[in-house]
């Protein structure tokens, strides 16, 4: 197995691959480059924490990350007596790249995810699954947006 992966190094590297987390990789051009705009609730604060841990914090940065993201609870696992024992938490987050410099949109787009929760047990277990669920979703819709700005970033990164 390592033999066959060791020999395909050299057709990758001839293909014009490069990898996007090594030196010199598209990952680290972005790192402290984008600023998210200010948190204004919970989920928001987790996303942008997220955003932050992979993209850095940057004091000052030559592109603004405008983003709007709205969560959907959905029942899924219904009892014969109507109780809802399971949820689906749905996330989509809008964003807007936008060149501070120059005021112009480089990007745009939106990242969308799931993750499900049980509201059986008591009423503090199920506001803790609750929240769990909603912070495991904001990171996961973070790591989309960074891989897709990591992806799109030859595009519009100057």
């Amino acid at each position: 197995m390592l033999l066959g992966l060791a020999g395909a190094l050299p057709a990758l590297a001839a293909c014009g691959f490069s990898p996007v987390y090594g030196p010199g990789g598209q990952a680290a051009g972005l790192r402290g480059q984008i600023f998210a705009a200010d948190p204004e609730d919970r989920n928001a604060f987790v996303f942008v924490a997220r955003l932050e841990d992979r993209l850095g914090r940057p004091a000052s940065a030559p592109y603004l990350l405008d983003y709007r993201i709205r969560t959907n609870r959905q029942g899924l696992g219904i009892t014969p007596d109507r109780a809802t024992t399971r949820y689906n938490l749905l996330g989509r987050v809008s964003y807007t790249l936008t060149d501070r410099a120059t005021d112009a949109v480089v990007a745009r787009g939106k990242v969308e995810s799931f993750t499900g929760y049980s509201a059986t047990g008591s009423i503090v277990g199920t506001l803790s699954a609750t929240e769990d669920a909603a912070e495991r979703l904001m990171t996961i819709l973070a790591d989309q947006l960074v891989t897709e700005l990591i992806a799109t970033a030859p595009d519009w990164r100057r």
